[in-house]
């Protein structure tokens, strides 16, 4: 979509609002679209996703042991959907939903932030 990848955001943007406002941070949408389609073996491997998703907590992670009060983080969004710019052109969700038949597959990126979620 041609939007910046700048996982140091979830470094720098929390210190600076904690230091400035000493209140709890909650990420409540971060996320990237990804052309995913369905491979043959039935699977969605989004690699770029997983890459995506652990850059961007590894930051926040650094920001949380620096004392940052971190209280959440939310990925956005669980399954492909509606995107007021682009439409349904542009995958966001760790569920691939194919829009003809409904059937949601989910991504090996789900699987990823199912684990990361457990820790």
């Amino acid at each position: 979509m041609d939007w910046e990848i700048v996982p140091q955001a979830l470094y720098w943007g929390p210190k600076f609002l904690y230091e400035r406002y000493h209140k709890p941070i909650v990420i409540t949408e971060n996320g990237m679209a990804n052309p995913d389609v369905v491979c043959l073996d039935g699977k969605v491997h989004d690699g770029n996703r997983i890459d995506y998703i652990a850059r961007y907590v590894a930051e926040m992670k650094r920001a949380a042991k620096e004392g940052v009060d971190i209280s959440g983080y939310f990925y956005w969004s669980l399954m492909d959907n509606f995107e007021w710019y682009w439409g349904y052109t542009r995958r966001f969700g760790l569920i691939h939903v194919d829009y003809q038949t409904q059937k949601r597959t989910p991504k090996d990126s789900f699987y990823f932030y199912q684990s990361l979620i457990k820790e």
